[in-house]
């Protein structure tokens, strides 16, 4: 039995009292301060309940802080939208200065609840302040799921995009867009294994921080080879080019200038590279594929923790350097500095940093690595990464990529979003909207996610395809898969099963795509292959060799098994096996995961049949960066199909897998 006692400020707002709400606020100013049963704060509660004079009270005569929120980061205008007072809402916008598209910890806006509430007055005024209805908006990220380092060209009308992938293959996706929020994976810059070196690469390391350039109808695409620690040469740059932007793109050419993220300047007919620390410069070939001069530093950075992540931009007679500094966690935040000379001194931006997350609160945290693009319409953008952080801090999508508008100061600086960190909502760019976009794109719709479910025969790509064109683009494996590993036959994917363990860096044929959602429902669908003891077909939620979580048929003895388990640094956890009491080769079976947020539920049954609940594990915090502290960890959560082999040969036929997002 609850024991909690209404307190005579809660009573008095329920009540609409206003006359009684003064009276206690006289009398015991403190008790503003306190929560309902629920958590919420009496300032937000009366806000809720909609009475307009009584909340005009608290704001102007109460020791209320209008920086108060509730445990979901919820301001008292989340809470007004709710009740929809048009009057209410108007006050505390115009006089108290609360955000219409501020996000809350789920980065929910007030907008969005009007929304969602049909408060018809409510939306025509917040359209009115925004400049745009909500079906006008954009929701960051804009890209969700590991796509991390972002980097962005515009040619013509059209908009290219890279991020890290890593050690995983094919490697830095280029992707394509209109319209600046919808995207499309069009080609990848390696899709030649033999080009890749992944291999021996341990989770982590591979290409990091790409970056896009065009020049004199050549698209150039730049990025950091990261080694193991094994030998004295742990990073190096390559470079590779085309006249597509979907490639294919000639073999890498290896600069070996130690350093991170660069990023290629062209200047008439001459081109330089960037890299960290700091920004240092040095002169390349016509091609690219060559140093022809010393590396110079042009400036360390403002806040000189960690500079790196440079791109140079020419206007109106200056050199604008971007650096992303403060370390990739929670003080990422990006910089600026310029000079009129490309080698001179570089003064840094007096409003620095412009861009970065001061609400430690706040739903998109680890702000930075950006790069600016203009639209052919004169207006400025930024692209740069951020990360969402579930339970006890863990980015289980990895970093991802946002936009934010650009705007230049009287004094010829350019801040993001106003000096206000990164947008939850926003108004979008002035451009047509993109339209049918891959299975990757994510799709807004007033403001909810629309996502399609990555089905491996959309669009008839299993038919007689190869990996690199077969698949929708963000199918990918870690590291290059074995020949012949995947294949395509009668409309189904033949998987062959792997030679090493999922723990093994030498496991190759592991068929993954971003988790792009905190909640979803993934579902492979296949045919039960004959098994020998140790061979294992299934199903993976996969982060690196270190840490991931799979549901498989395995032999025992003389029957069939399905079982779940956890691989946690060295330590593997298993689920009680469930033994299949009907021969089960050659039949058809739906293996699935369910995910909400770090919960999963396995369950496995017949096709048409109800999957029967196999393990359900509260929390895979070891799917994210933060997990545990072990090698490069620096992607994010990846769900797919495998299979090991051992010794022996193993094929295992797919009909499908099925990715679907879900509300959270």
């Amino acid at each position: 039995m609850s024991t909690f006692t209404l307190h005579p400020l809660q009573k008095a707002i329920e009540e609409q009292n206003l006359e009684e709400v003064v009276r206690i606020l006289v009398e015991d100013p403190p008790c503003i301060d306190r929560k309902t049963e629920d958590g919420v704060p009496f300032c937000l509660y009366a806000a809720k309940a909609g009475n307009f004079p009584i909340v005009k009270y608290i704001v102007e005569y109460s020791r209320a802080s209008m920086n108060t929120v509730d445990d979901d980061n919820r301001t008292i205008l989340h809470y007004a939208a709710m009740a929809g007072s048009l009057e209410m809402n108007r006050y505390l916008v115009e006089k108290v200065g609360m955000d219409i598209t501020a996000g809350d910890r789920n980065l929910v806006t007030p907008y969005q609840i009007a929304w969602e509430h049909r408060h018809t007055e409510l939306l025509a005024y917040y359209q009115e302040r925004t400049g745009a209805a909500y079906e006008k908006m954009y929701h960051n990220p804009i890209r969700t799921g590991m796509f991390p380092d972002p980097s962005i060209v515009r040619v013509g009308e059209d908009y290219y995009m890279v991020n890290s992938t890593f050690i995983f293959f094919p490697c830095i996706p280029v992707s394509h867009s209109k319209d600046l929020i919808h995207w499309e994976i069009i080609g990848h810059a390696i899709t030649n294994p033999e080009w890749a070196h992944l291999d021996e690469l341990e989770g982590g390391r591979g290409y990091w921080a790409p970056d896009i350039s065009y020049n004199n109808g050549r698209y150039y695409i730049t990025a950091t080879y990261r080694l193991n620690d094994t030998g004295t040469v742990y990073r190096k740059q390559i470079v590779v080019s085309s006249d597509r932007p979907e490639g294919p793109y000639s073999e890498p050419a290896v600069i070996d200038e130690d350093g991170i993220d660069p990023s290629i300047f062209h200047e008439g007919d001459r081109h330089y590279m960037l890299l960290n620390r700091g920004a240092r410069i040095f002169e390349l070939s016509s091609d690219c594929t060559r140093q022809i001069s010393e590396a110079s530093l042009l400036f360390y950075g403002d806040q000189k923790r960690a500079p790196e992540g440079p791109h140079l931009l020419k206007k109106d007679g200056y050199y604008y350097l971007f650096l992303a500094e403060g370390g990739t966690g929670p003080g990422h935040r990006i910089t600026v500095a310029r000079s009129r000379e490309l080698m001179g001194n570089y003064e840094p931006c007096p409003y620095n940093p412009i861009m970065r997350q001061m609400d430690e609160k706040a739903g998109i945290q680890r702000c930075g690595h950006g790069k600016p693009v203009c639209t052919q319409n004169g207006e400025w953008y930024m692209v740069y990464l951020c990360g969402r952080r579930v339970g006890d801090g863990y980015s289980i999508l990895g970093r991802e990529t946002a936009l934010d508008p650009i705007t230049w100061t009287a004094d010829g600086w350019p801040i993001v979003n106003g000096l206000k960190g990164p947008s939850v909502l926003q108004k979008m760019p002035d451009l047509p909207i993109q339209e049918n976009c891959g299975d990757e794109s994510i799709q807004k719709s007033g403001g909810v996610d629309v996502r399609n479910g990555a089905d491996l025969q959309d669009n008839g790509l299993l038919s007689n395809g190869t990996f690199a064109n077969g698949l929708p683009g963000e199918f990918m494996t870690p590291r290059p898969p074995e020949k012949d590993a995947i294949r395509f036959e009668n409309g189904n994917l033949i998987l062959k099963g792997s030679t090493h363990p999922l723990a093994s860096v030498m496991a190759r044929n592991i068929l993954v795509r971003r988790q792009s959602d905190f909640c979803f429902r993934a579902e492979a669908e296949l045919t039960v292959p004959e098994l020998k003891e140790g061979q294992e077909a299934g199903i993976t939620c996969y982060y690196d060799e270190n840490t991931w979580v799979c549901c498989y048929f395995q032999r025992d003895k003389d029957k069939y098994a399905i079982q779940v388990k956890e691989h946690i640094g060295t330590e593997d956890i298993c689920h009680p096996k469930e033994i299949l009491s009907e021969d089960p080769v050659g039949e058809q079976y739906v293996l699935g995961v369910e995910t909400e947020y770090l919960h999963r539920r396995f369950y496995c049954g017949k096709v048409e049949e109800e999957g029967k609940t196999l393990a359900e594990l509260s929390n895979v915090y070891y799917l994210c960066d933060e997990g545990i502290s072990m090698g490069k960890r620096f992607t994010g959560a990846m769900v797919g199909i495998y299979g090991y082999g051992g010794e022996e040969s193993l094929f295992i036929e797919f009909k499908e897998f099925h990715y679907q997002g879900m509300p959270g």
